[in-house]
C-alpha cells in the first residue's frame, strides 16, 4: 500500500483526505472562513478513522504549497511537517492553483486555456495561465486585474477562469473570449492524486527548508485607534 495522508488550507476550505495510491479512501472537509487552526487536526482525525488507517501507515503527507491564504498555508505546513518528523516520512508539496487545473482539466473538452485563480485581496489575485494540455504560458504570479488583463491572449484563444480570486474579475474582464467557473477550489481529494504521482518518482520537498510559497510579503493591518 502507499497511503498518502493530504492537507489543503490554501483557501477558505480546509480539507484532508486519505489515499491509497490514487485511490481515494476517505476525506472531510469544512467550509468556514478562518476554521484551519481549530478544524485541521479534527479533520484529520476524522479522515484516517473513516479510512481505518494509522498515523504510522502513512507513507508520505502532501499539502498545498501556495500561493494562497498566508495563515491558512502556515497552519497547513507546520501540521503536515510536524507529521512528517514524527513519522519519518517524506513531504509532498503541490500548488493549489495545480490542484485546480487538473480538476478542471478532466471536462476541458472545448479545450480551452486554462487559468486558476485565488483571491489576494482588492483586484490582486494569485494565477497562472495554462494551455488545453497544461503546458504554462504565464507561471505563477501576483496579478492586479484590469480591463486590459489577459487582452493579448482572449484575442485569439478562449479562456477559462475559476477559482474563488475569479468571481471578482468577471465584470473587470469583460472579454467575448473570456469565460469563467464557478465552484472550482482547490480540495485535498484531488491533491492526493496529484501526490500519488509526486510519490512514485520520489519528488519530494526538503522537509527542514521548506516554506510556503506567498509570492508576496505579509502586512499585518493596523488597527484603528478608538476615538
Amino acid at each position: 500500500m502507499a497511503l498518502i495522508l493530504s492537507l489543503e488550507t490554501s483557501t477558505d476550505v480546509c480539507s484532508v483526505a486519505v489515499h491509497d495510491s490514487a485511490r481515494l479512501l476517505a476525506s472531510a472537509e469544512i467550509h468556514i472562513p478562518q476554521s484551519h487552526a481549530s478544524q485541521l487536526a479534527v479533520l484529520t482525525d476524522q479522515a484516517l478513522n473513516a479510512a481505518a488507517v494509522k498515523p504510522g501507515q502513512l507513507k508520505a503527507v502532501a499539502v498545498a504549497s501556495g500561493p494562497g491564504s498566508y495563515t491558512g498555508l502556515r497552519i497547513g505546513t507546520s501540521v503536515a511537517k510536524g507529521l512528517c518528523y514524527g513519522l519519518n516520512i517524506p513531504l509532498i508539496t503541490i500548488s493549489p492553483l495545480d490542484v485546480m487545473a487538473r480538476k478542471v482539466h478532466e471536462f476541458n473538452f472545448q479545450k480551452y486555456h486554462l487559468c486558476p485563480m485565488i483571491d489576494a485581496m482588492r483586484m490582486e489575485v494569485y494565477c497562472k495561465l495554462l494551455d488545453p494540455d497544461l503546458n504554462v504560458i504565464y507561471p505563477v504570479q501576483a496579478k492586479v486585474i484590469d480591463q486590459q488583463s489577459f487582452s493579448e491572449v482572449l484575442d485569439n484563444k478562449q479562456v477559462l477562469f475559476f477559482g474563488n480570486g475569479a468571481q471578482k474579475c468577471k465584470s473587470v474582464i469583460s472579454h467575448a473570449n473570456a469565460v469563467f467557473l464557478d465552484g472550482i477550489y482547490p480540495d485535498a481529494s484531488q491533491l492526493g492524486v496529484m501526490a500519488y504521482e509526486h510519490l512514485k518518482e520520489n519528488k519530494f520537498s526538503d522537509l527542514m527548508a521548506y516554506e510556503p510559497v506567498y509570492l508576496k510579503e505579509f502586512i499585518i493591518k493596523k488597527s484603528k485607534p478608538a476615538i
